[in-house]
């Protein structure tokens, strides 16, 4: 496929909203690409004959988490083109399986490299890729060894199954990135994620989500990776919110799954984001993403 062809899905007309069913992969790679690509097809063939027309996987979703461990002197030797050998694969499965499927790979291009999400349509067609636009560094997340902070903004793409944002596990506790999104028409988010056990207090793992999906009138979808690894432990729970902030499905901790839900995306008109909180912005007083600091006050960050 060629680069020229990425993109097309973005600022589309707004299409008719329907029911859809989501699948969540929590699915544990090995170091072995070829036989972790198969697991993920075979995943995708179940998700797609149960009647999933969107299949989303965690991050770095084929291989094990490279950022446990500090860079080495050739980190990019590890990451792949985009498009390239996986996403050619699964342009294909999309399209004999009539589903949208959502990766996430460590994408190599010229001098950098990214933790980006291919968005690959229900036709086959690869829409476009977003790449994690901020980048952490502490300990068993040594990230800003291995990736470059994503130049590809917080595009929406008009897909089969409507219109869908991608938030690349740290990229979400940015407000300024989940409002972009829902500014951008937004109905449902997905987050490819690589959270651990134990990382955050009990709750606010889920509770942070829930909140977002509340303030920005959009469901929100987050698959986690899952498993014990050489350093970290993944926790799995992968789980969807609705736009009134509840919790509607939720995989279970530390096993491998396929979560399913369904979700009338309709209801995002009905939520008190939509109806009130972005009906009721004050753009004239924003600037740079946040509320203008007052002439006197510094920023401190």
């Amino acid at each position: 496929m060629d680069v020229d062809e990425i993109g097309r899905g973005l600022g589309a007309p707004e299409r008719i909203i329907t029911m859809i069913k989501i699948a969540l992969v929590q699915q544990q790679p090995t170091a072995d690409l070829t036989h972790s690509v198969h697991r993920g097809l075979e995943a995708l063939e179940e998700a797609a004959h149960a009647g999933a027309n969107l299949v989303v996987y965690p991050e770095l979703a084929f291989t094990p988490f490279y950022p446990q461990h500090r860079a080495g002197s050739d980190p990019h030797a590890l990451a792949e083109p985009i498009p390239g050998p996986t996403t050619d694969i699964f342009c294909e499965a999309a399209r004999r399986l009539g589903v949208v499927v959502v990766l996430n790979l460590y994408e190599r291009e010229g001098p950098n490299a990214y933790d980006t999400s291919p968005v690959i349509d229900a036709d086959g067609t690869l829409l476009g890729r977003t790449r994690m636009m901020h980048i952490t560094d502490y300990e068993g997340y040594y990230e800003q060894g291995y990736y470059a902070p994503g130049d590809t903004g917080a595009p929406v793409y008009d897909t089969a199954v409507g219109r869908l944002g991608v938030a690349i596990c740290y990229d979400r506790h940015y407000p300024e990135y989940l409002r972009a999104l829902a500014l951008g028409g937004a109905d449902l988010v997905v987050v490819p994620q690589a959270g651990a056990v134990g990382e955050w207090p009990e709750g606010l793992f889920e509770a942070e989500l829930q909140v977002a999906s509340f303030q920005h009138g959009f469901f929100m979808a987050l698959a986690n990776r899952v498993g014990q690894e050489s350093v970290l432990a993944f926790a799995g729970s992968s789980f969807v919110t609705d736009p009134f902030g509840q919790i509607i499905a939720q995989a279970p901790e530390r096993e491998e799954a396929i979560l399913y839900a369904d979700l009338d995306l309709g209801r995002c008109a009905e939520a008190p984001a939509r109806r009130l909180f972005l009906q009721h912005r004050r753009p004239d007083q924003y600037q740079g993403g946040a509320v203008r600091l007052a002439e006197e006050v510094a920023p401190r960050f």
